[in-house]
Protein backbone atom coordinates (compact mmCIF):
# COMPACT_ATOMS: atom_id res chain seq x y z
CA UNK A 1 0.00 0.00 0.00
CA UNK A 2 1.44 3.21 -0.77
CA UNK A 3 2.16 6.21 1.51
CA UNK A 4 -1.01 8.25 0.28
CA UNK A 5 -3.18 5.71 0.64
CA UNK A 6 -2.11 4.96 4.12
CA UNK A 7 -2.44 8.35 4.82
CA UNK A 8 -5.94 8.71 3.69
CA UNK A 9 -6.76 5.78 5.75
CA UNK A 10 -5.63 7.58 8.55
CA UNK A 11 -7.04 10.35 8.30
CA UNK A 12 -10.85 8.80 7.31
CA UNK A 13 -10.29 6.69 10.43
CA UNK A 14 -9.51 10.48 12.64
CA UNK A 15 -12.32 11.48 11.25
CA UNK A 16 -14.57 8.55 12.36
CA UNK A 17 -13.17 8.80 15.83
CA UNK A 18 -13.73 12.28 16.19
CA UNK A 19 -17.33 11.41 15.24
CA UNK A 20 -17.43 8.77 17.62
CA UNK A 21 -15.95 10.12 20.83
CA UNK A 22 -15.51 14.47 20.10
CA UNK A 23 -18.53 15.66 17.96
CA UNK A 24 -21.06 17.94 19.57
CA UNK A 25 -23.83 16.78 20.83
CA UNK A 26 -21.70 13.66 22.65
CA UNK A 27 -22.17 15.64 25.76
CA UNK A 28 -25.22 15.31 28.24
CA UNK A 29 -27.86 17.80 27.71
CA UNK A 30 -27.96 20.93 29.66
CA UNK A 31 -29.68 20.52 33.13
CA UNK A 32 -30.14 24.21 35.29
CA UNK A 33 -27.98 24.13 38.15
CA UNK A 34 -26.51 21.10 37.35
CA UNK A 35 -24.61 21.62 33.95
CA UNK A 36 -21.69 23.66 34.04
CA UNK A 37 -21.79 27.11 32.16
CA UNK A 38 -17.80 28.08 31.30
CA UNK A 39 -16.45 31.33 30.43
CA UNK A 40 -14.31 29.98 27.68
CA UNK A 41 -13.31 26.81 25.66
CA UNK A 42 -12.05 25.73 22.85
CA UNK A 43 -14.36 25.38 19.62
CA UNK A 44 -13.25 22.16 17.11
CA UNK A 45 -14.03 19.41 14.47
CA UNK A 46 -12.95 16.75 12.27
CA UNK A 47 -11.42 18.89 10.12
CA UNK A 48 -8.71 20.11 13.39
CA UNK A 49 -8.33 16.72 14.51
CA UNK A 50 -7.42 15.73 10.50
CA UNK A 51 -5.81 18.96 10.16
CA UNK A 52 -3.03 17.98 13.85
CA UNK A 53 -3.17 14.29 12.57
CA UNK A 54 -1.69 15.26 8.87
CA UNK A 55 1.44 17.05 11.03
CA UNK A 56 1.84 14.10 13.17
CA UNK A 57 2.44 12.27 9.89
CA UNK A 58 4.86 14.77 7.97
CA UNK A 59 7.04 14.20 11.68
CA UNK A 60 8.77 17.78 11.11
CA UNK A 61 8.82 18.63 14.66
CA UNK A 62 9.65 22.42 14.75
CA UNK A 63 8.08 25.10 12.21
CA UNK A 64 7.36 24.08 8.71
CA UNK A 65 4.62 23.88 6.14
CA UNK A 66 1.43 24.35 8.17
CA UNK A 67 3.53 27.58 9.95
CA UNK A 68 4.38 29.09 6.49
CA UNK A 69 0.77 28.49 5.20
CA UNK A 70 -0.47 30.12 8.47
CA UNK A 71 1.71 33.20 8.12
CA UNK A 72 0.94 33.60 4.98
CA UNK A 73 -3.50 33.60 5.01
CA UNK A 74 -3.32 35.69 8.66
CA UNK A 75 -1.33 38.23 7.04
CA UNK A 76 -3.95 37.77 4.40
CA UNK A 77 -7.05 37.93 6.18
CA UNK A 78 -5.13 41.71 8.42
CA UNK A 79 -3.67 42.98 5.32
CA UNK A 80 -0.50 43.20 6.93
CA UNK A 81 2.84 42.56 5.51
CA UNK A 82 3.96 40.00 7.80
CA UNK A 83 3.41 37.31 10.63
CA UNK A 84 5.53 35.73 12.78
CA UNK A 85 4.20 32.85 14.50
CA UNK A 86 5.77 32.12 18.41
CA UNK A 87 4.78 29.82 21.24
CA UNK A 88 2.15 32.16 22.92
CA UNK A 89 0.58 35.29 23.32
CA UNK A 90 2.57 35.89 25.75
CA UNK A 91 5.95 35.61 24.18
CA UNK A 92 4.37 37.42 21.28
CA UNK A 93 4.50 40.38 23.71
CA UNK A 94 8.15 39.56 25.18
CA UNK A 95 9.45 39.90 21.07
CA UNK A 96 8.13 42.88 20.12
CA UNK A 97 9.44 45.15 23.16
CA UNK A 98 12.36 42.60 23.05
CA UNK A 99 13.26 43.58 19.40
CA UNK A 100 12.62 47.34 19.87
CA UNK A 101 15.97 47.27 21.95
CA UNK A 102 17.80 45.92 18.79
CA UNK A 103 21.47 48.52 18.21
CA UNK A 104 19.97 48.32 14.22
CA UNK A 105 17.28 51.12 15.57
CA UNK A 106 19.62 53.57 16.35
CA UNK A 107 18.27 56.63 18.54
CA UNK A 108 14.49 54.66 17.80
CA UNK A 109 16.31 51.90 20.00
CA UNK A 110 14.54 51.21 23.16
CA UNK A 111 17.17 51.09 26.38
CA UNK A 112 17.00 50.52 29.63
CA UNK A 113 15.23 53.56 31.82
CA UNK A 114 13.00 54.19 28.69
CA UNK A 115 9.12 54.60 29.06
CA UNK A 116 6.20 52.56 27.53
CA UNK A 117 3.07 54.25 28.48
CA UNK A 118 0.38 51.13 29.07
CA UNK A 119 -2.85 50.50 30.76
CA UNK A 120 -2.91 50.09 34.62
CA UNK A 121 -6.31 48.26 34.31
CA UNK A 122 -4.59 45.14 32.10
CA UNK A 123 -3.33 41.82 31.68
CA UNK A 124 0.17 41.04 33.18
CA UNK A 125 1.65 39.66 29.87
CA UNK A 126 1.28 43.21 28.73
CA UNK A 127 3.29 44.95 31.40
CA UNK A 128 5.69 41.89 32.08
CA UNK A 129 8.23 42.77 29.05
CA UNK A 130 8.16 46.42 29.67
CA UNK A 131 10.24 45.25 33.16
CA UNK A 132 12.02 42.34 31.66
CA UNK A 133 13.59 45.25 29.05
CA UNK A 134 14.52 47.31 31.78
CA UNK A 135 11.83 49.77 30.71
CA UNK A 136 9.72 51.52 32.87
CA UNK A 137 5.87 51.31 32.64
CA UNK A 138 3.61 54.40 32.42
CA UNK A 139 0.44 53.46 33.86
CA UNK A 140 -2.65 55.29 32.78
CA UNK A 141 -6.43 54.81 33.20
CA UNK A 142 -9.23 53.45 31.45
CA UNK A 143 -12.46 54.94 30.43
CA UNK A 144 -16.03 52.70 31.78
CA UNK A 145 -17.82 51.14 30.12
CA UNK A 146 -15.18 50.50 27.27
CA UNK A 147 -12.67 50.07 29.40
CA UNK A 148 -10.44 51.04 27.44
CA UNK A 149 -7.00 53.81 27.62
CA UNK A 150 -8.83 57.21 28.57
CA UNK A 151 -6.63 59.10 25.77
CA UNK A 152 -7.39 62.07 27.47
CA UNK A 153 -4.23 61.03 29.94
CA UNK A 154 -1.73 59.98 27.06
CA UNK A 155 -0.11 63.83 27.27
CA UNK A 156 0.75 64.06 30.57
CA UNK A 157 1.20 60.82 30.63
CA UNK A 158 4.59 61.80 28.23
CA UNK A 159 8.19 62.41 28.85
CA UNK A 160 11.34 62.99 27.65
CA UNK A 161 12.08 59.48 28.13
CA UNK A 162 8.89 58.25 26.52
CA UNK A 163 9.47 55.67 23.59
CA UNK A 164 6.70 53.69 22.87
CA UNK A 165 3.17 52.82 23.51
CA UNK A 166 1.50 49.25 24.45
CA UNK A 167 -2.08 49.64 24.63
CA UNK A 168 -5.05 46.45 24.78
CA UNK A 169 -7.89 46.21 22.99
CA UNK A 170 -9.92 45.17 26.40
CA UNK A 171 -11.87 41.99 26.34
CA UNK A 172 -12.07 42.80 22.41
CA UNK A 173 -13.47 46.14 22.22
CA UNK A 174 -11.15 48.23 20.20
CA UNK A 175 -9.49 51.60 22.14
CA UNK A 176 -9.77 54.88 20.49
CA UNK A 177 -7.11 53.88 17.74
CA UNK A 178 -7.73 57.21 15.86
CA UNK A 179 -6.50 59.40 18.67
CA UNK A 180 -3.64 56.75 20.04
CA UNK A 181 -2.12 56.73 16.37
CA UNK A 182 -2.05 60.47 16.37
CA UNK A 183 -0.20 60.62 19.41
CA UNK A 184 2.50 57.90 18.66
CA UNK A 185 2.67 59.94 15.14
CA UNK A 186 3.18 63.56 17.06
CA UNK A 187 5.62 62.28 19.63
CA UNK A 188 7.59 59.97 17.18
CA UNK A 189 6.56 57.07 19.49
CA UNK A 190 6.19 53.13 18.45
CA UNK A 191 3.36 51.89 18.39
CA UNK A 192 2.09 48.72 19.91
CA UNK A 193 -1.34 46.64 19.79
CA UNK A 194 -2.10 44.38 22.36
CA UNK A 195 -4.64 42.61 20.39
CA UNK A 196 -4.31 38.99 22.07
CA UNK A 197 -8.12 39.00 22.94
CA UNK A 198 -9.78 40.87 19.54
CA UNK A 199 -8.99 39.32 16.83
CA UNK A 200 -11.32 39.95 14.33
CA UNK A 201 -12.72 43.33 15.93
CA UNK A 202 -12.85 46.41 13.46
CA UNK A 203 -12.49 49.70 14.09
CA UNK A 204 -12.98 52.45 10.90
CA UNK A 205 -14.13 49.16 8.77
CA UNK A 206 -10.48 48.02 9.53
CA UNK A 207 -8.92 44.97 11.46
CA UNK A 208 -6.97 45.93 14.64
CA UNK A 209 -3.87 44.54 14.45
CA UNK A 210 -3.36 46.55 11.28
CA UNK A 211 -2.21 49.87 12.73
CA UNK A 212 0.28 49.60 15.03
CA UNK A 213 4.22 49.83 14.13
CA UNK A 214 3.63 45.97 15.65
CA UNK A 215 0.74 44.21 16.95
CA UNK A 216 0.15 40.69 18.68
CA UNK A 217 -2.25 37.95 19.08
CA UNK A 218 -3.06 34.70 21.37
CA UNK A 219 -3.94 31.54 20.13
CA UNK A 220 -4.40 30.25 23.63
CA UNK A 221 -7.84 27.55 23.85
CA UNK A 222 -9.77 30.60 25.74
CA UNK A 223 -9.08 32.65 22.69
CA UNK A 224 -10.66 33.55 19.31
CA UNK A 225 -9.26 30.35 17.36
CA UNK A 226 -6.93 27.90 19.23
CA UNK A 227 -3.54 26.22 18.64
CA UNK A 228 -3.49 24.79 22.01
CA UNK A 229 -0.73 27.37 23.00
CA UNK A 230 0.52 29.70 20.51
CA UNK A 231 1.33 33.48 19.44
CA UNK A 232 1.79 35.57 16.74
CA UNK A 233 3.48 39.26 16.12
CA UNK A 234 2.24 41.17 12.95
CA UNK A 235 3.95 44.05 11.49
CA UNK A 236 4.22 45.82 7.64
CA UNK A 237 8.37 46.85 8.64
CA UNK A 238 10.28 44.32 6.69
CA UNK A 239 13.23 45.64 9.12
CA UNK A 240 11.03 44.80 12.58
CA UNK A 241 9.73 41.49 10.69
CA UNK A 242 13.65 40.39 10.73
CA UNK A 243 14.24 41.45 14.25
CA UNK A 244 11.23 39.76 15.63
CA UNK A 245 12.89 36.27 13.83
CA UNK A 246 15.98 36.97 15.06
CA UNK A 247 14.73 37.40 18.54
CA UNK A 248 12.39 34.69 18.38
CA UNK A 249 15.31 32.15 17.09
CA UNK A 250 18.22 32.24 19.43
CA UNK A 251 19.41 35.85 18.42
CA UNK A 252 20.51 34.69 14.86
CA UNK A 253 21.79 36.82 12.45
CA UNK A 254 20.81 34.38 9.42
CA UNK A 255 17.24 34.57 8.44
CA UNK A 256 17.10 30.97 6.60
CA UNK A 257 13.73 29.21 7.16
CA UNK A 258 14.18 25.99 9.48
CA UNK A 259 15.84 23.19 6.92
CA UNK A 260 17.06 25.68 4.83
CA UNK A 261 20.71 26.87 4.57
CA UNK A 262 22.40 29.77 2.53
CA UNK A 263 19.38 31.59 1.87
CA UNK A 264 21.49 35.11 1.79
CA UNK A 265 24.12 33.01 -0.88
CA UNK A 266 26.82 34.20 1.15
CA UNK A 267 27.22 31.62 4.12
CA UNK A 268 30.80 31.59 4.56
CA UNK A 269 31.88 34.74 2.42
CA UNK A 270 31.08 37.28 4.96
CA UNK A 271 33.30 39.14 8.27
CA UNK A 272 30.35 39.49 11.50
CA UNK A 273 32.74 41.51 14.64
CA UNK A 274 35.82 39.70 15.61
CA UNK A 275 34.91 36.28 14.74
CA UNK A 276 36.97 34.91 11.99
CA UNK A 277 36.43 35.79 7.93
CA UNK A 278 33.39 33.08 6.67
CA UNK A 279 32.47 31.91 10.09
CA UNK A 280 29.07 30.54 9.40
CA UNK A 281 26.39 32.63 8.95
CA UNK A 282 23.98 29.87 10.57
CA UNK A 283 26.10 30.59 13.73
CA UNK A 284 26.28 33.79 13.92
CA UNK A 285 24.46 35.83 16.54
CA UNK A 286 23.11 39.75 16.52
CA UNK A 287 21.09 40.02 19.54
CA UNK A 288 20.35 38.38 22.75
CA UNK A 289 17.41 36.25 22.05
CA UNK A 290 15.14 33.27 22.99
CA UNK A 291 14.13 29.96 21.35
CA UNK A 292 10.23 31.22 20.97
CA UNK A 293 9.04 29.16 18.15
CA UNK A 294 6.38 26.90 17.74
CA UNK A 295 5.79 23.03 16.68
CA UNK A 296 3.91 22.62 13.53
CA UNK A 297 1.31 20.41 15.01
CA UNK A 298 0.48 23.73 16.74
CA UNK A 299 0.53 25.44 13.23
CA UNK A 300 -1.44 22.98 11.25
CA UNK A 301 -4.54 23.06 14.27
CA UNK A 302 -4.26 27.12 13.22
CA UNK A 303 -4.32 26.60 9.76
CA UNK A 304 -8.05 24.18 10.00
CA UNK A 305 -9.16 27.21 12.65
CA UNK A 306 -8.53 29.98 10.83
CA UNK A 307 -11.10 28.80 7.93
CA UNK A 308 -13.81 29.20 10.70
CA UNK A 309 -12.91 32.41 12.63
CA UNK A 310 -15.80 34.52 11.18
CA UNK A 311 -18.53 31.65 12.36
CA UNK A 312 -16.69 31.48 16.15
CA UNK A 313 -16.58 36.08 15.82
CA UNK A 314 -20.05 36.00 14.71
CA UNK A 315 -21.33 33.66 17.17
CA UNK A 316 -19.32 35.28 20.14
CA UNK A 317 -21.07 38.71 18.82
CA UNK A 318 -24.69 37.23 18.68
CA UNK A 319 -23.96 35.68 22.24
CA UNK A 320 -23.07 39.34 23.50
CA UNK A 321 -26.27 40.69 21.92
CA UNK A 322 -28.22 37.97 23.94
CA UNK A 323 -26.66 38.90 27.25
CA UNK A 324 -27.10 42.80 26.91
CA UNK A 325 -30.40 42.46 25.54
CA UNK A 326 -31.45 40.05 28.77
CA UNK A 327 -29.55 42.74 31.47
CA UNK A 328 -30.77 45.75 29.85
CA UNK A 329 -33.40 46.08 32.16
CA UNK A 330 -31.10 46.24 34.89
CA UNK A 331 -29.34 49.13 34.02
CA UNK A 332 -30.42 50.37 37.81
CA UNK A 333 -28.04 47.97 39.37
CA UNK A 334 -25.21 47.29 36.62
CA UNK A 335 -22.87 49.09 33.92
CA UNK A 336 -23.36 47.46 30.60
CA UNK A 337 -20.19 47.51 28.93
CA UNK A 338 -20.58 49.87 25.37
CA UNK A 339 -18.26 49.19 22.09
CA UNK A 340 -16.18 52.19 21.42
CA UNK A 341 -16.77 54.67 18.58
CA UNK A 342 -16.12 53.89 15.27
CA UNK A 343 -15.41 50.31 15.91
CA UNK A 344 -17.34 46.54 15.78
CA UNK A 345 -16.44 44.80 18.50
CA UNK A 346 -14.83 41.11 18.36
CA UNK A 347 -16.04 40.06 22.06
CA UNK A 348 -14.20 38.03 23.88
CA UNK A 349 -16.05 38.50 26.97
CA UNK A 350 -18.95 40.24 28.44
CA UNK A 351 -18.15 43.18 31.03
CA UNK A 352 -20.22 43.97 33.92
CA UNK A 353 -19.63 46.90 36.43
CA UNK A 354 -21.68 46.45 39.96
CA UNK A 355 -22.60 49.97 40.43
CA UNK A 356 -21.36 50.78 44.06
CA UNK A 357 -24.29 51.64 45.44
CA UNK A 358 -25.80 48.83 45.62
CA UNK A 359 -27.29 46.77 48.10
CA UNK A 360 -25.21 43.79 47.38
CA UNK A 361 -21.57 43.58 46.13
CA UNK A 362 -19.72 42.40 42.93
CA UNK A 363 -18.25 39.35 45.25
CA UNK A 364 -21.82 37.97 46.61
CA UNK A 365 -23.08 38.34 42.91
CA UNK A 366 -20.07 36.31 41.39
CA UNK A 367 -20.06 33.81 44.41
CA UNK A 368 -23.79 32.95 43.49
CA UNK A 369 -23.11 32.31 39.80
CA UNK A 370 -20.51 29.99 41.16
CA UNK A 371 -23.03 28.15 43.27
CA UNK A 372 -25.31 27.89 40.11
CA UNK A 373 -22.71 26.56 38.30
CA UNK A 374 -21.96 29.88 35.95
CA UNK A 375 -18.77 30.46 35.52
CA UNK A 376 -17.09 34.28 35.56
CA UNK A 377 -14.19 36.21 35.59
CA UNK A 378 -12.55 39.52 36.99
CA UNK A 379 -11.50 41.97 34.49
CA UNK A 380 -8.03 40.27 34.74
CA UNK A 381 -5.48 41.82 37.13
CA UNK A 382 -7.57 45.02 38.12
CA UNK A 383 -5.56 47.82 39.07
CA UNK A 384 -2.07 46.15 38.66
CA UNK A 385 -0.28 48.85 40.56
CA UNK A 386 -1.91 47.14 43.90
CA UNK A 387 -0.89 43.58 42.53
CA UNK A 388 2.01 42.00 44.96
CA UNK A 389 4.08 41.80 41.79
CA UNK A 390 4.35 45.39 40.62
CA UNK A 391 3.91 47.27 43.79
CA UNK A 392 7.57 47.97 44.17
CA UNK A 393 8.90 47.89 40.70
CA UNK A 394 9.57 51.73 39.39
CA UNK A 395 6.92 53.17 37.44
CA UNK A 396 5.07 56.04 36.92
CA UNK A 397 1.82 56.65 36.61
CA UNK A 398 -1.07 59.48 35.55
CA UNK A 399 -3.43 60.49 38.25
CA UNK A 400 -4.95 58.22 40.95
CA UNK A 401 -6.22 55.57 38.79
CA UNK A 402 -9.76 55.63 40.29
CA UNK A 403 -11.29 53.84 37.52
CA UNK A 404 -8.70 51.04 37.69
CA UNK A 405 -9.36 51.08 41.01
CA UNK A 406 -12.92 50.66 40.01
CA UNK A 407 -12.82 48.10 37.54
CA UNK A 408 -10.64 45.76 40.64
CA UNK A 409 -13.85 46.25 43.16
CA UNK A 410 -16.86 46.19 40.94
CA UNK A 411 -16.08 44.25 37.47
CA UNK A 412 -16.11 40.79 36.15
CA UNK A 413 -17.15 39.32 32.85
CA UNK A 414 -19.39 36.38 31.33
CA UNK A 415 -18.64 34.44 28.48
CA UNK A 416 -19.35 34.80 25.36
CA UNK A 417 -17.55 31.99 23.23
CA UNK A 418 -19.17 29.67 20.97
CA UNK A 419 -19.84 26.70 22.98
CA UNK A 420 -22.57 28.50 25.23
CA UNK A 421 -25.59 27.40 24.06
CA UNK A 422 -28.96 30.04 23.48
CA UNK A 423 -30.22 27.87 26.87
CA UNK A 424 -27.26 28.13 28.49
CA UNK A 425 -27.38 32.16 27.80
CA UNK A 426 -30.73 32.45 29.16
CA UNK A 427 -30.05 30.61 32.25
CA UNK A 428 -27.38 32.92 33.00
CA UNK A 429 -29.36 35.99 32.55
CA UNK A 430 -32.37 34.32 34.85
CA UNK A 431 -29.66 33.57 37.87
CA UNK A 432 -29.25 37.12 37.79
CA UNK A 433 -32.67 38.64 37.49
CA UNK A 434 -33.27 36.08 40.67
CA UNK A 435 -30.26 36.98 42.31
CA UNK A 436 -30.94 41.34 41.96
CA UNK A 437 -34.45 40.33 42.67
CA UNK A 438 -33.97 38.35 46.08
CA UNK A 439 -30.84 41.19 46.95
CA UNK A 440 -33.10 44.39 46.76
Amino acid sequence: MDEATLRNRVLSAVADYFAACHAPGLDTPFIPGETFVPVSGKIYDAEDMTSVTEAVLDFWLTSGRFAQSFEKSFSEYLGVRHTLLCNSGSSSNLLVLACLTSPRLKDRRLQPGDEVITLAAGFPTTVNPIIQQQLLPVFVDVVIPTYNVDVSQLEAAISPRTKAVFLPHTLGNPFDLAAVADFCRSNKLWFIEDSCDALGAMYQDRLVGSFGDLATFSFYPAHHLTMGEGGAVVTNDGGLKKLIASFRDWGRDCWCETGHNDTCKRRFDQQFGELPFGYDHKYVYSHVGYNLKLTDFQAALGVSQLKKLPQFIEIRRENFDVLYAGLKKLEEFFILPEATANSHPSWFGFPIAVRTEEPFTRNELIRHLDQAKIDTRLLFGGNLTRQPAYRDIPHRKVGNLKNSDFVMNQVFWLGVYPGLSREMLEYVIDIIKNFVKNNT
